[in-house]
């Protein structure tokens, strides 16, 4: 037997649970093993620690995952005890997270009102939730039908498609260049760029460039000849935004608002297209589509968890004690399977709209109106069109990816008799919605790279004086990179 040397003190390697006190025997959330059967895990810690659980995120650093459905709803709407600034959070301020963490793009601190509390909230919030208000949402519907009509002609005649990748893909980001103005043409490019950001591939980060260049160009021209449409609503706002503030909460609502509304549309045609009570009930009459939305927003929500929440001071919640800056993950695939709410999961939950899907309090989902009517609407004319659409493959045979923050389904080839199609004609401008734009707009050519951000402005705040590590790359692309891998 060898006795080691009275000096030599065994260092954990990196990312071990040894290096931060108390984290021994904690299950990690991300990884593999968890992100394999997320669903599964979260069922382990439910019952190990009740409604909050003690966990590890990347680096095997500590966090709370929040599964219970009224403690994730208590996370949500206390932002004076849980904080939505992520510079609170101790590991922060400790100087644990490397810049290359793959947390760095969830929770870095941005100037956005996703990480705003109080009036600075108020202020970037407002503007964005009513600039979103003034769409005319018949004129949204029109929109959604003209290219839902657009995608099913190309494939129709075929008697064949793959939903994910031909239909539920496309179609929210070819209805959010009209929501933002932008010239039809500018569409399908965009459609390609942010499809290959949220994928997170080689070339994502010239994707992400491409997206921000495209903001800019059209805020210059809204600037100039403004319209009836996102950009120029929010340029135009009394809360003052900066030219940064509008391009960074136009990025945001543009490429969340795609990422969530298309795992909406490929899991509720999944859904209707495996489990025949299911689309029985829908074409029965039982159940309307509205209804069969939020049955699916309850089962397979959009992102399954939300970083996070920080502790303003220390307290308590679900039974657990949470100290100064701590982080919570809000667990909101956890808290839609509450036996608590949900004590029989296959009881249908038509119309039921206290899911968890789209958060809230003071940061619940501003655009959750706009992502129904595109899903809702899609789906429609998808069934409308081809009543006879039939999965290609059995159900096992359907893949999935995972990330700790999301599921997505990869694909969903489906069959059904080919059909001559005739494109309708493409509808005039309506009141209250966007325009398509000049059709004589140039195709947009490759831009430089985006200036970084700016700085935050001083704060008396001690959350502001957390040492966070400055990222290495776009952390927009980062983020989405870790959505779909």
């Amino acid at each position: 037997m060898t006795t080691p040397h009275p000096d030599a003190h065994p260092t954990p390697p990196p990312g071990c649970p040894a290096h931060h006190p108390g984290t021994a025997g904690l299950r990690r959330i991300y990884g593999p093993e968890a992100e394999a059967d997320p669903a599964g895990l979260y069922e382990k810690l439910r019952a190990e620690h009740g409604e909050v659980a003690p966990v590890l995120v990347h680096g095997d650093l500590p966090a709370w995952l929040v599964l219970g459905h009224s403690a994730n709803l208590t996370a949500m709407r206390t932002p004076s005890r849980f904080s939505r600034d992520s510079r609170r959070w101790t590991a922060f301020q400790q100087n644990l997270v490397t810049p290359d963490s793959p947390l760095m793009p969830v929770i870095a601190w941005q100037p956005l009102c996703v990480f705003a509390d109080g009036e600075e909230h108020k202020r970037l919030r407002g503007a964005v939730t009513d600039s979103l208000n003034r769409f005319d949402r018949r004129g949204i519907r029109r929109y959604v039908t003209r290219f839902a009509d657009q995608l099913i002609e190309d494939f129709g005649p075929t008697g064949q498609a793959e939903l994910v990748s031909q239909f539920a893909e496309h179609l929210p980001m070819l209805v959010m260049t009209q929501l933002v103005g932008m010239p039809e043409e500018y569409g399908p490019r965009l459609v390609e760029a942010a499809r290959d950001l949220m994928k997170g591939t080689e070339t994502a980060i010239a994707s992400n460039d491409y997206v921000v260049a495209t903001l800019r160009r059209m805020m210059d021209r809204k600037r100039v000849a403004p319209g009836a449409d996102l950009v120029s609503w929010l340029m135009q706002h009394h809360a003052g935004l900066s030219d940064d503030e509008v391009l960074e909460h136009l990025r945001v609502v543009v490429l969340a608002a795609n990422e969530t509304t298309v795992n909406l549309i490929a899991d509720t045609l999944k859904l209707l297209l495996t489990d025949r009570r299911f689309r029985a009930d829908l074409s029965g009459g039982h159940m309307t589509l509205p209804d069969a939305l939020d049955q699916v927003l309850w089962d397979s929500v959009p992102m399954s968890l939300v970083a996070g929440r920080w502790a303003t001071g220390d307290t308590e919640l679900g039974g657990q004690q949470i100290r100064t800056g701590d982080m919570l993950l809000l667990g909101l695939a956890a808290g839609n399977v509450d036996p608590a709410v949900r004590p029989d999961l296959s009881k249908p939950l038509y119309g039921n709209r206290s899911h968890l899907a789209f958060g809230g309090g003071p940061h619940e989902c501003p655009g959750q109106d706009i992502g129904r009517a595109i899903a809702e609407t899609s789906i429609d004319i998808l069934l409308t069109r081809l009543p006879d659409l039939q999965l290609a493959v059995t159900e096992d045979e359907l893949t999935w990816t995972s990330a700790w923050i999301s599921r997505h389904l990869v694909e969903l080839p489906v069959r059904f008799a080919p059909r001559a199609t005739t494109r309708p004609a493409t509808p005039g401008p309506e009141e209250g919605v966007v325009t398509g734009g000049p059709a004589s707009a140039p195709r947009p050519a490759a831009q430089p790279a985006a200036p970084r951000h700016r700085a935050a402005r001083p704060s008396a705040d001690p959350a502001a004086t957390a040492t966070i590590p400055r990222q290495r790359r776009s952390w927009w692309s980062l983020l989405t990179g870790r959505f779909r891998r």
